[in-house]
């Protein structure tokens, strides 16, 4: 930056004094006083500037220290916090964008080319994670009704885990939510954001940014007046916002429009159009309409299940029953039963309780860890495997000749079940990352589905086993085990 300031001083001495006589002249040394006074001013101003960056640099690191200092703790317990998580991939990408060009200025590039360089190695998250994590926080809190400014200030089902969302954090979420096409999340986080932005000393996103995607989505879900009071909000801070102009009036015209019909159809004459409330802007007195899904009954159900509500008749539940389970005196299980509770009679679905060991826990997690890539489905109609949104995690598939523990494992639960394992799929391991789920599903192939598993050579599957060996009582589910089973004998 140096020379940005020197060249152009340079120059003016050169048309100035293109004979090299400036110090024959009094008069003429004179004029660089002047010269040397703007290098003094323009070097103050570089100086300054660079140690702004510096103090900002400085910003930067502390907070990457604050949240590792956090994370290094215990990182598993950490991003098992979904806000947390969210944060990390936020920090990692959007906010890292910042780091960046301030590093860019001058110096940083080097540095920057040098991370560059790194980011494989590194393994930093791409936009596509950060889209993913958004949507994640935001799954949440629709399955288990969170409120949004709890959410913002780091509290999850009544707890404090997390540090407060900023202003910017919250624009984030808002600004996923609009690039996706859901209009009602951005509405509830861009609020949050202006609501946080007022208590900020320091800002960590401009007002006119959260106006722009606010007013807009505000009038996609159909709030068109309120919509048109934070578009003139947006232009008296920025009065010739293109966008924002356009917007005015279209919004104008609709609730003209709309005053006109109504005007006609009471009275037969025109009249004027009900101004627009100069209230502060509330979500509370919003209709807000939540994005449609593709079985609002069955999403119902499923989400107050997540939520841990009962939606069992008290007469089909007083029918269940806890025991200690034989198996019909099974010889491996009648010095060492099973805790078995019966969670449904019809289909029939049991719980085991205490079948699966720590060490064998551990033992699965190494040897699948390595292998662990995205999740996929089975296409209805093509039978290819395929990655969709409505299943989040990663699988791996272990053999049971892999490891002692893997085959003590199969054989167990052959005893319990009393099911052939020749028949068994073999175990497959599913990490959950950040609200990671999987959408109501069938396991086994309907009718049309003809040659979902012809490549088995087993048959349909009969029957689903699950560990479950989540430690965290945080909303994410790290691991589960399952094995399938398909047509044998019992």
């Amino acid at each position: 930056m140096l020379l940005h300031f020197f060249v152009p001083i340079l120059l003016i001495l050169q048309s100035h004094f293109s004979n090299g006589e400036v110090f024959t002249a009094l008069i003429d040394m004179e004029k660089l006083v002047t010269t040397e006074f703007e290098i003094v001013r323009h070097l103050e101003n570089y100086i300054q500037a660079e140690e702004e960056k510096l103090n900002r640099m400085r910003a930067f690191l502390k907070e990457y220290e604050s949240m590792y200092n956090e994370a290094i703790t215990d990182v598993t317990k950490y991003l098992a916090n979904p806000i947390n998580a969210y944060l990390i991939v936020k920090r990692l990408t959007a906010d890292w964008r910042e780091v960046e060009n301030v590093m860019s200025e001058n110096l940083g590039t080097a540095y920057i080319q040098n991370l560059t360089l790194q980011r494989e190695v590194l393994h930093f998250p791409t936009d596509e994670d950060l889209s993913g994590a958004a949507v994640a926080l935001m799954r949440l809190q629709d399955t288990y009704e969170l409120d949004t400014h709890a959410l913002a200030k780091g509290e999850l089902l009544g707890k404090k885990y997390a540090r407060q969302l900023t202003a910017g954090d919250c624009y984030e979420l808002g600004r996923q939510s609009y690039n996706s096409g859901d209009h009602y999340h951005t509405v509830l986080w861009m609020a949050e954001a202006m609501n946080n932005y007022y208590g900020e000393k320091k800002p960590t996103i401009s007002l006119p940014e959260i106006l722009d995607y606010l007013s807009f989505s505000t009038f996609k879900q159909g709030n068109v007046r309120q919509a048109l009071q934070l578009t003139n909000q947006l232009l008296k801070l920025v009065p010739y916002h293109q966008r924002a102009l356009g917007n005015k009036q279209y919004f104008e015209n609709i609730i003209r429009n709309e005053g006109l019909s109504r005007q006609r159809g009471e009275t037969g004459h025109v009249g004027n159009v009900v101004p627009i409330s100069d209230e502060p802007f509330s979500t509370s007195s919003l209709k807000l309409t939540k994005p449609s899904s593709y079985n609002a009954f069955e999403r119902k159900n499923y989400e107050i299940l997540c939520r841990g509500v009962k939606l069992m008749k008290p007469k089909v539940e007083a029918r269940l029953r806890c025991r200690y389970f034989t198996n019909n005196n099974n010889p491996y299980l009648i010095l060492g039963p099973i805790k078995e509770e019966e969670a449904y009679l019809n289909p029939r679905l049991v719980v085991y309780h205490d079948v699966i060991s720590d060490r064998e826990i551990e033992t699965v997690k190494q040897l699948a860890q390595p292998r662990l890539k995205r999740a996929t489905v089975q296409n209805s109609v093509t039978g290819e495997l395929e990655p969709a949104n409505y299943r989040i995690s990663k699988s791996a598939w272990l053999k049971s000749e892999e490891d002692k523990h893997i085959d003590t494992v199969v054989k167990r639960i052959g005893v319990i079940t009393g099911l052939d394992m020749n028949t068994a799929e073999d175990l497959q391991v599913v990490n959950y990352g950040i609200g990671g789920h999987y959408d109501p599903h069938f396991d086994y192939a309907r009718k049309e589905e003809v040659n979902a598993f012809a490549s088995l050579g087993t048959g349909n599957r009969i029957a689903t086993w699950l560990f479950h060996v989540s430690s965290t009582s945080t909303l994410t589910l790290p691991f589960w085990f399952v094995y399938w089973f398909s047509e044998g004998r019992f």
